[in-house]
């Protein structure tokens, strides 16, 4: 996900439009909260709140000194704009990659947001999730670490992959077996392509977005992105209910097509722009029954 000169400008300009639609949307949100301070008693049912969401306006509001309601300007958002208007790097994906993924966050979020990778762009797709709770897994223990001393607030683990691309042929074959076809908890799976040692709340968390974008899978020696698909795959269908959008980045390469068709399923593609899919997976544990992949 780390990072075309060409592309800063319009790129720069996509950014700022979807910050400052976003900051409209805040303050529309924030007066209409003010408003139902003093509500009729007609209007006194709780409203449900989305589960397992992690909210830090709360908090962010404390740190500037204002209520929860007040219009003020949330520090995470004015840190991307500032950081994005003068940045002279651009991220991997193109303009129109990212506004696949950032059509389903406005629909969304605030939502349960899972990256693999952790990159320049960060910054961008935890901030488009703001209220939410949004997670980066990384392979390089270094870039987490200079990531975090320049943007404290993201929240980003370190995960291992022990598959090399080299390997991808075999596990493809493996991933056919019953073991990986069952549907179950990938932390406990006996399939081979099931990533087990992620923290435990990645396991606990219902995913609303899971995007791969890592680990490395450019050469021959690198751990590929076999793992990562496939888990994807899995944690959607193992929900209790509901869907889950899962994007796959660099298509154009032989691993990332093959295993977001074979796992994620080509029924189950919405969209393809540029080198970005996009899956929406629906439970397989909702009581119905589903093939793996619909036919």
């Amino acid at each position: 996900m780390r990072s075309k000169a060409n592309q800063a400008l319009n790129f720069k300009v996509l950014l700022l439009g979807i910050f400052l639609a976003f900051l409209l949307l805040f303050v529309v949100r924030s007066s209409l909260s003010l408003s139902k301070e003093n509500p009729s008693p007609m209007s006194k049912t709780p409203l449900p709140k989305a589960s397992n969401v992690k909210t830090n306006a709360e908090a962010e509001a404390e740190a500037a000194n204002c209520s929860p309601t007040c219009t003020k300007i949330p520090r995470s958002l004015a840190q991307a704009l500032i950081h994005y208007s003068t940045s002279t790097i651009t991220p991997q994906q193109t303009l129109k990659e990212i506004s696949v993924s950032a059509r389903v966050l406005e629909k969304k979020a605030p939502c349960n947001f899972l990256v693999f990778g952790l990159g320049h762009d960060s910054l961008m797709w935890s901030t488009l999730n703001y209220g939410g709770r949004t997670i980066f897994l990384e392979e390089d223990e270094a870039w987490i670490e200079q990531i975090r001393r320049r943007f404290p607030m993201l929240e980003s683990y370190h995960a291992t992959y022990d598959s090399k691309v080299n390997q991808a042929e075999n596990l493809m074959d493996v991933g056919k077996g019953p073991e990986c076809t069952a549907i179950g908890d990938p932390k406990y799976s006996m399939c081979q392509l099931a990533l087990k040692g992620l923290p435990a709340e990645v396991y606990d968390i219902k995913w609303d977005l899971i995007m791969v974008d890592a680990p490395t899978g450019y050469y021959e020696e690198a751990p590929g992105r076999m793992t990562a698909i496939y888990t994807a795959g899995m944690m959607a269908r193992n929900r209790e209910d509901g869907d889950t959008d899962v994007f796959v980045h660099d298509v154009n390469r032989e691993v990332e097509d093959n295993f977001s068709k074979a796992f994620l399923c080509e029924g189950y593609m919405k969209k393809q722009e540029g080198r970005i899919r996009h899956f929406n997976i629906p439970s397989h544990r909702d009581g119905l029954e589903r093939p793996f992949c619909p036919e």
